[in-house]
């Protein structure tokens, strides 16, 4: 999709008071997570080119914003992520007063990213299959956490220390948000034994396009909307496909934040009031092939998309679902020891 939207006045009133000026905007991103034709029109506008970083882990981009030395404008980070950082004053408080577009989505989404980041893409974590490779579709985390003999070594996992105890947390009937020592450490056993079958755990997205095994990856851990993009990155048009589990979920909310030290303030927060407008979030929903929490921009989507269950998930998976909460820091410390020792299992 790529309606064209009104500029939004806090937008106009920008441009009027720096025509001519060109400069950039530092984003730290994931990969592939913003529409292109987005970010050529911005610039069109203003002449403000946006640099993108990417980023492959949580973790990573943590360390990023934690740095104050980084050189970041822009950020998006999770739900938790904006909650800590807006707490310690990395990011800056945004409201409808510098972010006019926030009108357009509701105070619950507002809240999940505690008013320091528009609430940007929504979905939920599951699995990624080869539909060419595996004759019937993944159904369980178990058939993730203990795979088939066939797919030893074509498992692909993900080293952060929140989504990588998603797995084996909804199997054992646990919060994914638990502190419990015990309980990270029967989660633990878990991914040891899932060890030897994993070839990767590095995330999918940049795995596929390493030439020395993305051909070998069959199964993964990964987020809803991933499978267009590997499919894209792989060269192969509806191979890729994805599962939500029967046991439900981490259902995640993404927030595009503004860095409180940016040089580039101003300009920052009127490209994030840009992203959240209804035509740029329809637009950047629709190539993504993901959900957005803007309701004036889903009403701008095709039926066809506000039907598709693969990217607005039914109620009955919704209700299964959890959301990350804060960790303690014992917790968050204990999850990278065991994340940093399953190599050696493998």
């Amino acid at each position: 999709m790529r309606r064209r939207s009104a500029i939004p006045a806090f937008l106009t009133t920008l441009l009027l008071a720096t025509a001519g000026q060109a400069e950039t905007l530092n984003l730290l991103i994931w990969e592939s997570y913003i529409d292109q034709a987005i970010l050529d029109r911005w610039t069109a506008i203003t002449g403000v080119g946006i640099h993108q970083v990417y980023y492959d882990s949580g973790d990573t981009r943590d360390e990023v914003l934690a740095d104050p030395n980084s050189i970041v404008d822009l950020v998006v980070t999770g739900e938790n992520g904006a909650a800590l950082f807006g707490r310690k004053g990395v990011l800056e408080a945004v409201d409808e007063s510098n972010v006019a577009s926030l009108r357009d989505y509701d105070e619950s989404w507002r809240t999940r990213c505690s008013n320091h980041g528009l609430p940007y893409l929504w979905g939920t974590m599951g699995i990624l299959y080869r539909s060419d490779v595996l004759p019937e579709a993944p159904t369980s985390w178990r058939d993730l956490m203990q795979p088939a003999p066939a797919l030893h070594k074509h498992v692909a996992m993900y080293d952060d220390h929140n989504e990588a105890f998603v797995a084996p947390l909804m199997l054992l009937g646990q919060s994914i948000n638990t502190n419990e020592p015990e309980t990270l450490k029967t989660a633990f056993n878990m991914m040891k034994q899932q060890a030897p079958s994993v070839l990767t755990y590095e995330y999918v997205i940049s795995s596929i396009q390493n030439q020395a095994i993305g051909k070998d990856i069959h199964l993964a851990l990964g987020y809803s909307g991933d499978q267009h993009v590997l499919n894209e990155k792989a060269g192969t048009p509806g191979v890729w496909r994805y599962v939500v589990p029967k046991e439900g979920t981490l259902s995640w909310l993404d927030c595009m934040s503004v860095v409180a030290k940016s040089p580039n303030k101003a300009r920052a927060l009127a490209f994030l009031d840009y992203i959240g407008s209804p035509g740029s979030a329809a637009a950047n929903a629709q190539t993504l092939n993901m959900p957005t929490p803007s309701k004036a921009a889903f009403a701008l989507l095709p039926e066809a998309t506000r039907a598709d269950q693969a990217i607005y998930p039914s109620p009955d998976i919704l209700a299964k679902s959890q959301y990350q909460q804060e960790l303690s820091t014992t917790s968050v410390q204990l999850r990278r020891r065991i994340i940093s020792t399953l190599a050696n299992f493998q």
